[in-house]
């Protein structure tokens, strides 16, 4: 599953300096290009020193982000820019590529139109593969040993601890773990351990609605006042949707921020999450356009329990975990012990590996936060393409795309469906500090790709994404 890349950085001119060596030699000597060429060639290096005293000189008012800057460096390992899609003397989009992901971006550079050529804009947005870039799909041995090869690599190099797991036609064709579960007492991950997974819970939400929609009991064009009569604000209530809930086009916002990390350990239930943001009013119109909505699915949690007369986390273990046989996945408290829970790792800002303790959530709810392991993720996608959760034709709705997304997929009800090297795979992503994992399901091909993490993004989604960019055409 592709990182969603959102990043607009405002920096000034650098002119008279020579491309670095990755970049392709046709940038046009323009304003616009002589700033490409500046900015590429300060943040591809990745010290930060130098990087900073790039900022300070160019523009000085974005040194404060300096932190931001070098993080992303490090998720990115930079970009090489491999087309010039359109170009003006102060204005240039290409296409890039990000090295460490094969992640594609296309990548705005807006000049002031006068001497000295100020930088008003460089804005960084994620795309989908284009076509003549993707890598040729392998034969399912080659693509095996390619991907030994590259988490021991990446394991060796500190950018990867965790699992990974493999699938065809229901069963594992590659499982292994590399990494340290908790490094302070060196106990090593394993395929049973239970890594955090962040968003990925959404699958979970999406399919128990789609289980109550198929009951009868939720109507997916139903306004969310149907099931939440006493929703504080009224606008809300009245003009969201059930289905503009699941697709993220309803205009509910996110919950992350400063008042999550004010009230990060008293949001202990869903309900304390509608009391902290249920008076916040709309985004924008519901369904006018697409923006990913952690709240938009706290609001399915709070739905599921109100039809169902259970708690969200009952629910979900009896309608969704047990009937896959998903043992190992839940949402406890982090104050309870889980046996084989790892331990997440974030970078501090001086770029040392830390426990990501004092980030997480009192416990994963209906939009994220829980843990699995790539075991149970199989079992969970082996249960929705046999239909043990839903009939055939609501699994079809479920993972079926309805809007557009920024990163050039689409997106479902709690899956992203896209294609890779022309296979449709349908799943979803996940990741915080110190955690990071991705499920992709790929029907035609029989193909399923489970990675978990216990590192910073993108940890897990580049070895996903390494599979799903080369999977077998059959």
């Amino acid at each position: 599953m592709r990182v969603f890349l959102s990043v607009v950085l405002v920096l000034a001119l650098t002119t008279g300096v020579a491309p670095p060596a990755a970049v392709t030699p046709n940038i046009p000597d323009t304003p616009a290009g002589h700033a490409l060429v500046g900015w590429l060639q300060a943040f591809d290096g990745g010290d930060r020193a130098t990087f900073l005293a790039f900022l300070r000189s160019r523009y000085p008012s974005s040194v404060k982000r300096i932190d931001d800057y070098m993080q992303f460096r490090q998720m990115t390992g930079g970009f090489v820019v491999r087309e010039i899609v359109t170009s003006a003397p102060t204005r240039l989009v290409a296409t890039v590529e990000d090295q460490n992901n094969e992640q594609f971006a296309t990548m705005i550079v807006v000049t002031e139109s006068a001497a000295p050529y100020v930088i008003d804009r460089i804005s960084l947005r994620a795309i989908a593969t284009p076509a003549e870039f993707a890598p040729p799909a392998m034969s399912q041995s080659e693509l095996l040993a390619a991907l030994g090869s590259k988490v021991e690599a990446e394991t060796s190099a500190g950018g990867f601890s965790g699992a990974v797991l493999v699938a065809k036609d229901g069963r594992p064709i590659f499982a292994r773990a590399y990494g340290q579960a908790d490094r302070e007492h060196s106990i090593a991950n394993t395929l049973e351990t239970r890594f955090r997974i962040g968003s990925m819970n959404k699958m979970f939400t999406a399919v128990a609605t789609l289980q109550l929609v198929a009951a009868g009991k939720i109507n997916l064009d139903a306004p969310l006042g149907t099931y939440l009569p006493d929703y504080p604000n009224k606008d809300v209530a009245t003009h969201v949707t059930i289905a503009e809930l699941l697709d993220h086009t309803g205009g509910t916002g996110d919950i992350f921020g400063r008042q999550f990390d004010a009230h990060r350990l008293e949001l202990q239930t869903l309900q304390d999450y509608e009391k902290l943001y249920g008076s916040r009013g709309l985004a924008f119109t519901p369904g006018s356009k697409w923006d990913y909505s952690n709240y938009g699915f706290i609001l399915l949690g709070l739905v599921i329990e109100k039809i169902s007369g259970k708690s969200y986390y009952d629910y979900v273990r009896e309608h969704v975990y047990a009937p896959a046989g998903m043992t190992s996945t839940g949402s406890e408290p982090e104050t309870e012990a889980v046996p084989g829970r790892s331990t997440g790792y974030t970078l501090d800002p001086n770029g040392k590996l830390v426990p990501n303790t004092d980030t997480l959530p009192y416990r994963g709810t209906s939009a994220g936060g829980g843990y699995s392991t790539v075991g149970d993720l199989l079992n969970f996608a082996n249960a929705l393409m046999q239909n043990k959760l839903l009939e055939a034709r609501y699994t079809e709705i479920l993972t079926t795309g309805k809007v557009d997304t920024p990163n050039g997929s689409r997106y479902a009800y709690g899956f992203q469906d896209q294609r890779f090297n022309g296979v449709r795979c349908f799943g979803h992503g996940g990741g915080a500090p110190g955690m990071n994992g991705d499920l992709e399901i790929c029907p035609t091909t029989g193909y399923v790709v489970a990675v978990l993490a216990n590192l910073d993004p993108p940890a897990a989604t580049r070895i996903a994404d390494f599979v799903t960019a080369r999977l077998p055409q059959q």
